[in-house]
C-alpha cells in the first residue's frame, strides 16, 4: 500500500485561523446572502445587482472594462449577460470600432429594476455598515482594495492581469 505524507490536524486549524483566502470567501458568502435576501422581491441577486450598476454610465460600456470592474473573466461575465439580456434589462450590441468587442447598455427596463434597487441597497448596505465599528467600513474597502491592486501588481496564471 502506497504511503503518503500526512498533513498534521495543527496545520488545518492554522490555515482555518489565518487563511485570507478563506475569511474572505467566507465573508463574501454571508454578506451575499444578506444582499441577496434583500433583493429577492425584485427577482434580482447582489451579482445581478452589480452587474447592471456597472452599466449605469453615460454610455455604453465595453466588456472587457466591465469584466475588469467587477473581477470577472469574460466567459463568467458573458454568461451572466445572457441571462439579463433575456429578461429584458441589458442590451449586447457589436462594438462598431472593434468588431469583436461588445457594448453593453442598461434597457430602459434594467434602469428602472435598479432604481428600485438602489434603495433597497441602500438600506441593506447601511445595516450591514451598522453592525461594524465606526471606523471599520472605510478600514475594509481601503485593505480590500490595496489587497486586490497588490494581487494584481503580482500576476500569476489565475490572475493574468487586472483593472
Amino acid at each position: 500500500m502506497p504511503t503518503f505524507p500526512e498533513v498534521p490536524f495543527a496545520t488545518t486549524l492554522f490555515i482555518r485561523d489565518h487563511c485570507l483566502c478563506l475569511h474572505l470567501q467566507r465573508a463574501t458568502r454571508i454578506v451575499a446572502r444578506r444582499f441577496d435576501d434583500a433583493l429577492r422581491p425584485l427577482d434580482l441577486t447582489n451579482g445581478q445587482f452589480s452587474l447592471l450598476i456597472s452599466l449605469n454610465r453615460p454610455g455604453p460600456a465595453r466588456l472587457g472594462s466591465v469584466a475588469d470592474l467587477l473581477g470577472m473573466d469574460r466567459t463568467t461575465l458573458t454568461a451572466a449577460l445572457k441571462a439579463l439580456e433575456r429578461r429584458g434589462l441589458v442590451r449586447i450590441a457589436i462594438d462598431p470600432e472593434d468588431r469583436r468587442g461588445r457594448l453593453l447598455t442598461l434597457t430602459r427596463a434594467g434602469k428602472v429594476l435598479i432604481a428600485k434597487a438602489v434603495p433597497i441597497w441602500k438600506d441593506t448596505h447601511g445595516d450591514i455598515e451598522a453592525e461594524l465599528r465606526k471606523e471599520a467600513p472605510d478600514l475594509l474597502r481601503g485593505d480590500l482594495l490595496a489587497l486586490a491592486k497588490t494581487v494584481c501588481e503580482r500576476p500569476t496564471a489565475a490572475t493574468p492581469r487586472c483593472a
